[in-house]
């Protein structure tokens, strides 16, 4: 057999699907749906053995997507539905690709091709429940790149962290810091995102400060969720150098939350989670503030902090008068972050 068939076969089924699409025939009856969706899953399928292929058509057919007219509302659904069923095959694909024939070459080629695609579409324009769930799929699909891509996504952020710090404008675009939010990361990737975090912090706007402090905590929870057992093991075995990360990107969150009160309502909740990624500083705090034990020098800053978000939430409870930058209403949400945090533990692993 010619090794172009294979080539010709892959592109006539993409071609097929697309033909397929809302975008192209309009409302779908119950067997063009049907027929769609096999044509999907045989796509999926042949992408295990034909990856770069099947993903670099499939991302043609969202930028397809993406320079279509909007032309009423018919349209506009058939485009967002659209990008449903595309981006849907897309993340199926990345999660069950077993095509070991991939070259480091093409991977980087489609991973450039489909990153901006995708990135577009996490800040589509609506808030209707379809786009809303274009926008998760988008995320979705990320979070699937992410897991054999890493390295590559990660050194988009450490990138544009480097363009932020070289520009010094503040209206320059944070770009690709979104990716943070989003990437599939475990204990090691969490604590190399931490350390680069903390090395860049100083040399970064204010105003970009905000923004990475969001995607971080993002980044944490995207950890607890996808590796719960992680952090389980993290409790009976802490691991220095994460923890040495959480305490300086806390001494730097500290600072910053103090010089901008207003920013409280993104900063505190970090600040605890990365307590909760320390738990001998935290069983230390614990100690000290419930039972009047000693707290080390080292630590005091860190049981200030659990101090000053008591006294909010006091506050809060007594129903007195709300300060100007909303601490009392942040100190609840980060409270209620530990106490979700917790959930993540079984008690009979504690």
């Amino acid at each position: 057999m010619s090794t172009s068939k294979p080539v010709e076969w892959v592109s006539a089924l993409i071609e097929r699907f697309e033909d397929q699409l809302p975008i192209k025939c309009g409302e779908l009856t119950n067997q063009m749906r049907l027929n769609l969706e096999q044509n999907k899953e045989c796509l999926i399928a042949l992408s295990r053995f034909k990856f770069s292929l099947v993903i670099n058509g499939l991302t043609d057919i969202l930028k397809t997507i993406d320079n279509t007219r909007y032309g009423g509302f018919d349209q506009e659904k058939n485009i967002y539905e659209s990008y449903l069923i595309v981006l849907d095959a897309v993340e199926q694909c990345l999660a069950n690709t077993k095509d070991l024939s991939t070259s480091r070459l093409h991977e980087a080629i489609y991973v450039n091709k489909l990153l901006p695609v995708v990135c577009k579409l996490l800040n589509v324009p609506g808030d209707g429940i379809t786009v809303q769930h274009v926008r998760q799929l988008a995320s979705n699909v990320l979070f699937a790149l992410s897991v054999n891509n890493f390295s590559t996504l990660f050194s988009k952020v450490v990138s544009r962290l480097e363009c932020l710090i070289a520009s010094g404008d503040e209206t320059y675009d944070a770009g690709d810091l979104d990716l943070i939010q989003h990437m599939n990361v475990d204990m090691l990737k969490l604590t190399r995102l931490l350390n680069e975090e903390v090395q860049k912090w100083r040399l970064l706007k204010k105003i970009h400060h905000t923004e990475l402090v969001k995607s971080v905590e993002k980044a944490i929870w995207n950890w607890l969720d996808t590796y719960p057992e992680e952090f389980t093991d993290l409790q009976k075995r802490p691991n220095a150098e994460l923890s040495d990360n959480c305490e300086k990107l806390f001494e730097l969150l500290d600072s910053f939350g103090e010089a901008n009160r207003r920013k409280v309502q993104y900063v505190w909740p970090l600040q605890m989670m990365l307590l909760v990624l320390c738990p001998i500083i935290l069983e230390e705090l614990v100690y000290a503030l419930e039972k009047g034990g000693p707290c080390s020098a080292e630590h005091l800053r860190k049981r200030n902090f659990v101090d000053t978000l008591k006294r909010q939430l006091h506050a809060q409870v007594l129903g007195k008068q709300h300060s100007a930058g909303g601490t009392e209403s942040a100190a609840v949400v980060t409270f209620v972050k530990l106490c979700k945090a917790a959930t993540y533990i079984n008690n009979k692993d504690s």
